[in-house]
Order: C-alpha cells, then structure tokens, then sequence
C-alpha cells in the first residue's frame, strides 16, 4: 500500500503530482470543454484542476484527523500528503486504514481520468458481473459495462462510479491480501 519511489510508482500521489505540474506548465489559454466561451482572457492555470487538488488533499487529511487528531501540519507537496496520511494513520483500527485506502484508490483513478486517462477503468472488473469491459463515459462520469447481460432492473446499461469501482478493488485486494496471509 505504500509508496517507495513517486518517480517510478503508478499511484495517487504520481498523478496528483502530474495533474499538477502538467497544468502549471501547459496553462489553459482558451475556453475548455463545456464552457462557454468568454471575452475575459483565461486564468494561466486551470482552476477546475486547482480546485480538485485542494479538494483531494482536504479529503485525505480530514480522514487522517478524524483518526489521529494529533496527526500534526500537512506537507508542502500534496503529492506528500498520501504518504503522510498512511504513516499517520499506521496505527489505526483495520476500517480505518480500508477506508484510507479506498479514498486514496477512487484518488487516483480521478487523478488519471482528469488527465484524460479514460483507459485506467478499463483494467477493472465490474463489480456487478465480475468481468472485465468496462468504458468510461465522459457525459456521465461513470464507467459502463460492455456485457450486454450485465443490466439493471429495467434493461439499461449497468453504471458505476469511480468511488464503487475503488471499494470493489481494494476491498478484493485485501481478501486477496488476507488470503495468502493465512
């Protein structure tokens, strides 16, 4: 669960970290998807991105102090703040630590689609039938399954979101985890 090297490592800090340092570097300059376009000139970052770095890191740390209210300053680098997060929270009780690890996974998957990622869903099974075909729907920001026999009640396409296909994939990574430990 632990990151060893940021550089080399697909995790959420990696992509926290790219998400930041592509959009400081590549600044918008016109209008994005699904804004209108404006007379004003655009901002030199893309505050959408901005934002959703400031909401990620927010989320990370008040999970860690409602665990450890002593978990002390958050680090500089919000990249930083995963690991932080995991070595402030070492101790806590097995749901705790789970449900860590479920937020920084639904993270990272919303780190890699904001970068335009679309393909990091693909490599999941559904949830619901357990197998894989699973594409990502920009409109609805939720990821479908291709199996044709994979419905909901009324015959539609069975979606999910970004945070199911997380808790589906950690929670069997543990099982998995647990499994061999035994």
């Amino acid at each position: 669960m632990g990151s060893t090297d940021a550089d080399t490592e697909d995790s959420a800090a990696t992509r926290l970290a790219h998400l930041e340092r592509y959009y400081r570097e590549h600044p918008v300059t016109g209008p994005t998807e699904g804004r209108s376009p404006t007379v004003k000139p655009a901002a030199p970052l893309n505050l959408d991105t901005i934002d959703h770095t400031h909401a990620s890191v927010a989320e990370i740390a008040d999970h860690t102090y409602r665990i450890n209210p002593a978990a002390g300053p958050l680090p500089n680098s919000a990249a930083a703040v995963y690991d932080w997060a995991r070595e402030h929270t070492a101790h806590a009780d097995d749901t705790g630590r789970l449900q860590l690890a479920i937020i920084e996974y639904r993270q990272y998957l919303e780190h890699a689609v904001r970068a335009g990622d679309h393909t990091i869903v693909c490599r999941h099974r559904c949830p619901k039938c357990r197998t894989f075909g699973l594409m990502w729907q920009p409109q609805t920001q939720r990821a479908a399954c291709t199996n044709r026999r994979c419905v909901t009640r009324d015959g539609t396409t069975t979606l999910h979101t970004l945070a199911r296909l997380a808790h589906a994939h950690v929670v069997a990574r543990e099982t998995i985890r647990q499994a061999r430990a035994t």
